[in-house]
């Protein structure tokens, strides 16, 4: 038989490679500055792009998006063609696909710290981009099937499966949860409001961990473990049942992000369900990989690329047992918006896909560099250590999150909490953050160990941008050569057919979870007295997003004794149908704001702005000093309402046609509040006189950003004052 010879690029790959390692360095530089800004609040303060509300997102995006995927895109470019005994689709694709993912990463990195957010967890990037990662996932997606379709391996080996359901999955969600309506180049609202956009973004939110950080991940695992190894795969059969299991169930399980939320039941009890079903696939996948190992266990003792993969697949199964472990209401009562999710979300980010993508590296650079690592001792070294700063991360989160819930909850013999300051629980564990930030260090200094070894190991190398490799070419099929051929099998040559199979398995979760709850009115029971926000009061909510408050307070008070003694009354659906985009929130570094509104004066949130310590002892709050100091712009609210009717809110035209009106008149009444405070009228009387003696222009404090972000706060929660009003929730009359 004929033998083709081809060339291998890669180059792409090593291009993905570098990307990587340098992402990963800034991706985790931010997450530890982020660490110690718990022990140092105002470690950047006054500089607004470096503040912790707008850089929490960017830490997430560069650690999933830059470095992990980064890392999937060298692992799936090095390992397809090798699959496949092909060379890549097209180099052009292949290279807008590299400079295309930088460039969105780049923009990321300036618009996050600016402000322009959606505030929605792992997709806040706005519109512009949005489209851009669509487009980008679209070559990605051509080039990929285009070296599908031109292979010269017949059999599709178990790691292309992962990466075809990745491809088609990240599609959907990216898609369908980005739907948004624009305002200008760099703010728009989502289409979905409240407990839709809630599901919505879970739906994503969950799928986008489970497709994008592990789907990828589990096909590299497939082949980057038996090649380490040089053993097969411990299960073929396993690895079918693991794959169609995982993809068909995971899909369902994001409404565990959302118990005791506003959602209704059914929905929570579905994404409890599939939660507890995902660990009989999740672990079927650990138990292929770990068994693949048998009989080359003295390998992990000399390989530190097994060392890190071993590793990375046992926090695979730790994460994926956890998962459904906290799905459970009872569980989940006690660890949401506490650090126990932080912890399980970094055992699952350290652990499996920082680790396997560190493996792959000690795996990949030296065959693609014809050179053997530089050094074996640098590399055990960054092991024990990475390892050593997962350990320290993740177990003092345990601790602290324990010890949250624990104090959150606790209440005297008279019915009283025992903790009613919430400041008493951050100050409990300030310990923990403390070791935490000592493994984030340990966690970063590995990593840089690992780029000093992989830079000297290279310049002892070889460049070899195109290796030279042959095969057959790929003979038709013969209808005798079928005969007795499985389903399964048969499937496994066939990429189109298997593509629209995953499809459908994705998409059957998918869309009995989310269109009922978009399409059946009685999922949302109406509240009469649940009214649009003011103009000035929507200006104050996007101020409210663009400063990432959302990432330490949350808006949503749980049905639970605790949280309603501790808050006020608990959340009820209907008061979010004007939200766009709903502002929930995961955690509560602070505490829930969902009631804030008329509990303390404008003097107070203005003071509490500028300087929280003066208002709130022990505070971690850093200081929000140019909220108070900056002129607002409020040329855009009117395009803001027009969006917002667009989207179902009901303004009128004389509400839209009087905004800047409404807002004049509204920033003006809390001006006037704020001069009931001596300190405040001796301070900003003084800056008055200051500017007018210097002929330096003066900032009017109702024209200042403060006040809109205070008409905001002093709303929250004052619709339904149930007990004052007597307002009865109505049967969607």
């Amino acid at each position: 038989m004929e033998v083709q010879q081809f060339y291998y690029d890669n180059k792409i790959v090593k291009n993905f490679l570098y990307a990587t390692m340098l992402w990963g360095i800034v991706g985790m530089s931010v997450g530890l500055l982020l660490a110690f800004m718990f022990m140092f609040p105002n470690l950047t303060d006054g500089i607004s792009w470096l503040s912790f509300g707008r850089l929490r997102p960017l830490h997430t995006n560069a650690v999933i998006f830059a470095f992990v995927g980064n890392a999937m895109f060298a692992g799936i470019y090095y390992s397809t063609q090798r699959l496949l005994k092909a060379r890549m689709f097209n180099d052009v694709l292949s290279k807008i696909n590299f400079w295309g993912w930088q460039l969105i990463i780049v923009a990321a990195a300036v618009t996050l710290p600016l402000g322009y957010t959606t505030s929605k967890e792992y997709a806040e990037l706005e519109w512009p981009i949005d489209i851009a990662i669509t487009l980008i996932w679209v070559v990605f997606a051509i080039n990929f099937i285009g070296t599908l379709l031109k292979r010269r391996q017949r059999h599709l080996y178990v790691a292309i499966w992962f990466y075809l359901a990745t491809i088609v999955t990240v599609a959907v969600l990216h898609i369908f949860n980005s739907l948004e309506l624009p305002v200008n180049a760099l703010k728009s609202y989502s289409v979905y409001a409240g407990v839709q956009d809630a599901l919505v973004q879970w739906w994503y939110g969950h799928n986008a961990v489970a497709f994008f950080l592990t789907t990828p991940f589990l096909g590299l695992m497939y082949y980057f473990v038996p090649k380490a190894a040089n053993r097969p795969v411990y299960s073929y059969r396993l690895s079918i049942v693991h794959f169609w299991s995982l993809i068909f169930i995971y899909i369902w399980a994001g409404p565990h992000h959302l118990l005791y939320s506003s959602l209704p039941d059914w929905a929570q009890n579905l994404g409890v369900a599939f939660s507890v079903m995902l660990i009989a696939p999740s672990w079927g996948g650990m138990i292929n990989g770990l068994l693949t190992l048998r009989g080359a266990w003295d390998k992990v003792r000399t390989s530190p690329t097994l060392k890190f993969m071993v590793v990375a697949i046992t926090g695979y199964g730790m994460a994926t047992f956890e998962g459904p472990l906290l799905s459970l209401k009872n569980v989940n009562a006690i660890a949401h918006f506490s650090d126990w999710i932080i912890a399980h979300v970094h055992v699952g980010a350290l652990a499996w896909n920082g680790f396997m993508a560190f493996g792959m590296i000690y795996w990949m650079v030296p065959k693609m560099f014809k050179t053997k690592l530089a050094s074996i001792g640098l590399a055990n070294f960054h092991f024990w250590i990475g390892t050593l700063g997962i350990i320290l991360y993740a177990l003092p989160m345990y601790v602290a999150g324990f010890t949250q819930a624990l104090m959150w909850k606790d209440f005297n013999p008279d019915g009283t909490l025992v903790y009613g300051n919430f400041l008493e629980t951050v100050n409990e564990i300030m310990p923990m953050y403390w070791m935490r930030a000592i493994g984030g260090t340990m966690y970063l200094i590995g990593a840089c160990v690992m780029i000093y070894n992989v830079i000297i190991t290279i310049r002892s190398g070889s460049k070899v941008e195109d290796e030279l490799a042959e095969a057959a070419p790929l003979t038709r099929v013969s209808a005798k050569r079928t005969l007795g051929e499985t389903f399964h099998t048969w499937l496994e040559r066939k990429p189109i057919q298997l593509t629209l199979l995953a499809t459908v398995a994705i998409l059957i979760g998918g869309i009995i979870q989310i269109v009922p709850t978009l399409l059946v009115k009685s999922n949302i029971p109406t509240i009469t007295s649940v009214t649009p926000y003011t103009p000035l009061e929507l200006e104050g909510r996007d101020l409210y997003i663009r400063e990432g408050c959302v990432g330490c307070h949350s808006q949503m008070v749980r049905p639970f004794r605790s949280e309603v003694e501790r808050y006020g009354e608990y959340a009820k659906a209907g008061e979010f149908v004007y939200d766009h985009p709903f502002l929930w929130g995961s955690k509560r570094t602070g505490p829930d704001l969902l009631r804030i509104g008329g509990k303390y004066s404008d003097s107070w949130h203005l003071n509490h702005m500028y300087d929280p310590q003066t208002t709130s002892s022990g505070s971690i709050m850093p200081s929000y000093s140019w909220l108070v100091l900056d002129k607002h712009d409020r040329s855009d609210t009117q395009a803001k309402m027009e969006a917002m009717v667009t989207l179902g809110v009901p303004y009128t035209e004389e509400d839209i046609t009087n905004a800047q009106a409404s807002m004049n008149e509204q920033a003006s009444q809390i001006e006037k509040n704020l001069y009931t405070d001596p300190d405040f009228v001796k301070s900003y009387e003084s800056d008055k006189k200051d500017a007018a003696e210097n002929g330096e222009d003066f900032i009017e404090m109702k024209d200042r950003e403060i006040i809109a972000m205070i008409a905001y706060l002093q709303r929250l929660g004052t619709d339904i004052k149930i007990k004052e009003t007597n307002e009865q929730l109505s049967e969607n009359k």
